[in-house]
C-alpha cells in the first residue's frame, strides 16, 4: 500500500489508483484497494516529473471532466470505433442508439458525429498531457533516471493515443511539442507512415528507460514488457514480422517459464475480479469503485457494455451498448470453452461457476438476445458490495480494462513466424497457437502449409480476443474486411472513419481524408 499525504494532488491519487498491472507480477491483488494513508510527498522519493507522470494514468481511464479522457479511450464513442465495426459487436439494448447502429455497425460514417468528434478531441487531449511531461524535462534540463523512466511513461500513452488515431484516421496531425496558443495546434496531417514510425521512436524509448519491474509500492507501473508488447503489436500491423517476432520473444524470455509459460487457466476467470493483475497480465488500465467514492477512480468500459436490465435491479448492470452477434457465436468450435465465457443469453441460466457464472437466470430483456459476459462479471460481489441501488452509477464501474495479455503474445509470435517461414518458425507457430487452443479446451491442430496455418490463427485471434476491441482492426490489416463486413456496407474507404467536422472546423491547416 502507497501511503501519500493528505495534501497530495488529488489528480495523482486518482491516477494512483487505475495504474495498470504488467507482466512478471506474482499475484492478482489489485494495485491499491483503498484511499491512500497519511505520509509526506519526500516518503515516496518522487522526482520532478513523478506527479505529471503517474497522473496519466488516470487521465487516459477517467471520464468526467478535461483534463480526463476517458470518453475517448473507454467509454462509448471508443467503444463504437474500436468495437462495433467488427462482426462480433453490435448495439441491440438501447432503442435510442439507432442512429449509432446506422454510423458505426452499417458503416453509414457522418462527419458530425458527436462520438467521433470527442473520440479525435480526447486523444489529442490526452497527447497534449504526454506532451507537457516532456516540455517540463526538457525546461527544467531533468536527465536523472527517475525523469528518464517519467518521460518513457509519458511517450508509452503518447503512442497508446496515437496508434488508435492512425488506426482509425490514417494520415493525422503530429503534436510532439506543447500548445501554448490554440493556433499552436493548427498543423497539417502527417503521412500514416510518419505516424507509424513517430509510435516506433516512443515505444523505443519506453523500452529502454522503462524498468523490468518495479518494487512492491509501485507494482502497477509501465515496464519493459508493456512496451515490448505494444513494439510488437505495431510492427505486426506494419507486417515487420521479424521485427515483431523478436519483441515477442523478448516478452516471453522475461517470463517465468519463457516461452513455454503457461496461460492463466480457466480462460473465463481472466475477466473476473480474481483475474485482474493476474500473471497473464501485461497492461491493464485499473479502474476502482466503492460505495461514497464518486466518481474518481472508476471507467465507463464495463458500465457501457454491462447487461441493461430494468433501472434499480439487480441487473441494472450497464447500458448494453457492446452486444455479441450470431456471427460470432456461430463461429466457435463445438467444445471451446471460450463461447461460455463470452456470450450470456437473454433468459438463460448464466451457465454457474464453470463458466464464470453465478447460477442465475438472466431476466427476459427487451431488445437484445445476446450479452457480453466478459463485462459481466462481478454480479454476486455487485449485491454484496451494495453497489446496486439507483443512480450511483455502479454499473461494473470498477471492471479493469484487459489492453495486453500473454495470448496476445503468443498469437502475434505466431503469425509473424508463419509469415517469415522456415521449419522453426513453423514449428514455434503451431506450439504457440496450441497454447492458446489447449486452455481453451481445443485439441491441437498440426501445420500443413502456410495459407492453413493463417487460417487458423484469425480463428484463435476472433475466439479469443472476441468482444476485446481486435477485431476490426485485425480484419482491416489481414485484408479480409471487404469479403467479411461488405454485406454490412463496408466498403475500402471506411477502413478509414472521416476527419470529423469539428476537428476541420478547429484547424484551418486540416483537410478531410481524400475518399470523403
Amino acid at each position: 500500500m502507497i501511503k501519500i499525504a493528505n495534501n497530495f494532488n488529488k489528480l495523482l491519487i486518482g491516477a494512483l489508483l487505475a495504474v495498470p498491472v504488467l507482466g512478471g507480477m506474482s499475484g492478482c491483488k489489485k494495485f491499491l484497494d483503498r484511499q491512500p494513508l497519511s505520509a509526506t510527498q519526500d516518503d515516496l522519493s518522487l522526482g520532478a516529473l513523478e506527479g505529471k507522470a503517474l497522473a496519466l494514468y488516470g487521465a487516459v481511464r477517467n471520464s468526467k471532466a478535461d483534463p480526463y479522457c476517458g470518453d475517448g479511450f473507454q467509454s462509448i464513442p471508443w467503444v463504437a470505433m474500436n468495437g462495433f465495426r467488427s462482426d462480433d459487436a453490435e448495439i441491440v439494448a438501447d432503442p435510442g442508439a439507432s442512429a449509432w447502429r446506422q454510423t458505426y455497425d452499417n458503416f453509414q460514417y457522418t462527419k458530425d458525429d458527436w462520438g467521433a468528434g470527442l473520440y479525435w478531441d480526447k486523444h489529442y487531449i490526452f497527447i497534449g498531457l504526454c506532451n507537457d511531461v516532456m516540455d517540463e524535462a526538457q525546461k527544467g534540463g531533468y536527465t536523472d533516471p527517475a525523469s528518464l523512466t517519467n518521460i518513457a511513461e509519458a511517450k508509452f500513452f503518447r503512442a497508446y493515443s496515437y496508434f488508435d488515431l492512425v488506426r482509425t484516421f490514417g494520415d493525422v496531425p503530429k503534436i510532439d511539442f506543447k500548445i501554448n496558443t490554440p493556433t499552436d495546434g493548427h498543423k497539417a496531417k502527417s503521412p500514416a507512415a510518419q505516424i507509424y514510425a513517430f509510435i516506433e521512436s516512443d515505444l523505443t524509448y519506453a523500452e529502454q528507460y522503462l524498468p523490468q519491474a518495479w518494487g512492491a509500492t509501485f507494482s502497477g507501473r509501465l515496464n519493459k514488457a508493456a512496451a515490448r508488447t505494444f513494439l510488437a503489436k505495431v510492427k505486426l500491423y506494419q507486417q515487420k514480422w521479424a521485427e515483431a517476432l523478436t519483441h515477442c520473444k523478448q516478452v516471453m524470455a522475461s517470463r517465468q517459464g519463457g516461452a513455454a509459460a503457461p496461460l492463466y487457466t480457466p480462460y473465463w476467470k481472466i475477466f473476473k475480479k480474481e483475474g485482474e493483475l493476474c500473471e497473464e497480465s501485461i497492461f491493464e488500465i485499473q479502474a476502482h469503485k466503492e460505495a461514497g467514492d464518486g466518481d474518481r477512480y472508476w471507467s465507463r468500459l464495463g458500465q457501457c457494455q454491462g447487461v441493461r436490465g430494468a433501472s434499480g435491479s439487480p441487473w441494472d448492470l450497464g447500458w448494453g451498448w457492446n452486444t455479441p452477434t450470431a456471427s460470432l457465436e456461430s463461429s466457435y468450435e463445438a467444445t471451446d470453452q471460450r463461447k461460455a465465457a463470452t456470450i450470456l443469453y437473454s433468459n438463460q441460466n448464466d451457465g454457474g461457476t464453470n463458466t464464470g457464472g453465478y447460477g442465475q437466470t438472466v431476466p427476459n430483456l427487451s431488445n437484445a438476445m445476446y450479452w457480453n459476459k466478459k463485462v459481466y462479471n462481478l454480479f454476486t460481489e455487485y449485491q454484496a458490495a451494495g453497489l446496486g441501488t439507483p443512480n450511483n452509477e455502479a454499473q461494473n464501474t470498477w471492471v479493469n480494462h484487459r489492453v495486453f495479455r500473454m495470448a496476445d503474445i503468443y498469437l502475434m509470435a505466431a503469425e509473424a513466424a508463419n509469415e517469415i517461414g522456415g521449419a522453426q518458425n513453423q514449428a514455434d507457430a503451431v506450439t504457440w497457437v496450441n497454447m492458446v487452443r489447449t486452455r481453451a479446451g481445443l485439441t491441437n491442430i498440426a501445420f500443413v502449409d502456410q495459407v492453413q496455418m493463417r487460417a487458423a490463427i484469425k480463428q484463435e485471434r476472433r475466439a479469443e480476443f472476441a468482444m476485446e476491441f481486435e477485431r476490426f482492426f485485425d480484419l482491416v490489416r489481414w485484408g479480409d474486411a471487404i469479403t467479411i463486413l461488405g454485406p454490412s456496407g463496408y466498403a475500402n474507404k471506411h477502413r478509414y472513419y472521416p476527419i470529423p467536422n469539428s476537428a476541420l472546423n478547429g484547424n484551418p491547416n486540416l483537410v478531410q481524408n481524400p475518399e470523403w
